[in-house]
């Protein structure tokens, strides 16, 4: 950088960005600029005032893949506060990970989940493995647990591809970076109860993809149908669920114009049947 840079940007970089170092950033802006990180602000004692949260997240395991979907109503209280918020997010080219909790709070960690598995990629030459990278979110709710204690909780959940698998895998975790890894199916936050059900009776070993995101469609039809904090389609308003799917091939957002036709068609069945499809029975009952 010539003098004249310099100058203009400030002067030079401080010794902290050129020392070798960790290959994790939240351990380089912990030792560098705590405040940076979600969970480094202090707040007044006692709990806080009433902030924005998302609600439910379902996530789903197919053959050779994983589908995650949100649904996009934000609430404050009683009071519904964005009608079209995004709860999930690549996290890689191979992973996504889905908000609930503290709406703020949430997507600001995602954004630094994001950096961090970049940074780990161009400081090693290599991914992390789908563990490494579940770790590497529960290290970041784990900086966020004073927030958490003061009632701004964050409770993602975590899904991709497993190269070593070949396979998808989720994981969920609680507010003090506790990680779980779940199987077939799993749901977070205030609808999670419902969808969880729904998924129980929708999910089967031999779903392909397209079953798969009608299934978790469907769970978070259902979840709006008995939470008020989650939000069903907005057919009128255009506003549909977020649909991921990640595989071999990697993360791909469904496009809308390949979404509303299905979204469509899971709303005109419920016109005949409002609780939804019934679990194809078997024999003997398993």
């Amino acid at each position: 950088m010539t003098s004249a840079q310099q100058g203009r940007f400030g002067g030079t970089l401080s010794s902290a960005f050129t020392a070798t170092g960790s290959s994790s950033f939240a351990e380089f802006l912990a030792t560098h600029d705590p405040s940076l990180l979600p969970g480094g602000r202090s707040l007044p004692a006692g709990l806080v005032t009433e902030s924005v949260h998302g609600t439910t997240i379902v996530a789903a395991t197919f053959a050779g893949g994983v589908v995650m979907a949100g649904d996009r109503r934000a609430t404050m209280g009683n009071i519904i506060a964005q009608k079209d918020i995004e709860k999930v997010f690549p996290a890689d080219e191979s992973s996504c990970v889905g908000i609930a909790g503290t709406a703020g709070l949430a997507v600001e960690m995602v954004k630094l989940f994001q950096v961090e598995l970049e940074h780990y990629e161009k400081i090693e030459g290599a991914q992390l493995s789908m563990d490494g990278k579940a770790n590497r979110l529960a290290t970041l709710i784990r900086g966020n647990l004073g927030m958490a204690m003061q009632g701004l909780a964050v409770v993602p959940m975590f899904a991709g591809f497993d190269t070593e698998t070949g396979g998808g895998r989720i994981f969920s975790y609680d507010v003090t970076g506790g990680r779980y890894e779940e199987h077939r199916h799993h749901s977070v936050g205030s609808g999670s109860l419902f969808a969880r059900g729904a998924l129980k009776k929708l999910w089967r070993e031999d779903l392909s993809p397209d079953d798969a995101v009608r299934a978790v469609v469907e769970s978070l039809y259902d979840a709006a149908d008995d939470d008020s904090a989650t939000g069903g389609p907005d057919l009128a308003r255009g506003i549909l669920p977020v649909v991921a799917v990640v595989d071999v091939d990697g993360y791909r957002r469904l496009p809308e114009a390949e979404l509303d036709p299905l979204v469509r068609s899971v709303v005109a069945a419920r016109q005949t049947r409002p609780d939804g499809p019934n679990a194809p029975l078997t024999a003997g009952g398993e």
